[in-house]
């Protein structure tokens, strides 16, 4: 039943044209990732990974292909109806924090509520939840120069859940960490995961790839078994 799955893509293919000349980077990508799922995408540099999650994410679309996102075709909408999608249904986590300097913590986490519609949540309130649930209760005013570089990144993670997304998407989420940092952040997605958040996580390391429940391989523009 494809009501099961939160993406389904149908022979994605992406094509870039460098100096006229014509690169191939998606190869006619065939994936079905169910709700609730945790699933790492791994591959070299090179391996069409990032385009990958850029389309599944909704950054770009396809050169051809269906891309199906919680039943919603979405693979050859408007950039303005991608930014809706985005907005209202993804959470993204990168490796750079991309938290905005002068702001506090909570008014990072709030940052994404500013672009949406729904006004009668109280959005304040549920930053603190989220906040609280990343451990992050007693620093909601400091500014992320006062933070740690886990801390900065699980104000990441709340900002990503502040509009309660069906998909969060992990693009190396532990690259400027240390090993104990990682695999703190790592167990909060897993907690995440447990409770009910489907995770998409993009990273070239088998370790923090093993978090996950699946593991799929890309090699040049294709998914390997």
């Amino acid at each position: 039943m494809e009501d099961e799955y939160i993406c389904i893509l149908k022979e994605i293919t992406k094509v870039f044209y460098v100096s006229e000349q014509e690169v191939r980077v998606l190869r006619g990508i065939n994936l079905k990732i169910g709700k609730g799922e945790f699933v790492a995408i791994m591959g070299p540099s090179g391996s069409g990974k990032t385009t990958l999650m850029n389309i599944i994410g909704c950054l770009d679309t396809p050169t051809s292909g269906s891309y199906l996102l919680s039943g919603k075709e979405v693979a050859n909408l408007s950039d303005d109806e991608l930014s809706v999608i985005r907005n209202e249904h993804i959470g993204f986590i990168f490796q750079s924090f991309f938290l905005l300097p002068y702001a506090t913590v909570l008014e990072n986490v709030l940052l994404p509520t500013l672009y949406i519609e729904r006004r009668s949540t109280d959005f304040k309130e549920r930053a603190k939840e989220i906040l609280k649930l990343v451990g992050l209760n007693d620093k909601i005013k400091y500014k992320p120069n006062q933070l740690s570089g886990g801390q900065q990144q699980r104000v990441a993670i709340a900002r990503a859940l502040i509009n309660d997304p069906d998909l969060l998407l992990a693009d190396e989420p532990t690259g400027q960490l240390d090993s104990k940092t990682s695999s703190e952040i790592m167990n909060l997605l897993k907690e995440m995961n447990k409770r009910g958040k489907t995770i998409i996580l993009i990273t070239h390391d088998q370790n923090i790839a093993s978090y996950a429940n699946r593991i799929i391989t890309m090699v040049d523009g294709m998914i390997v078994p």
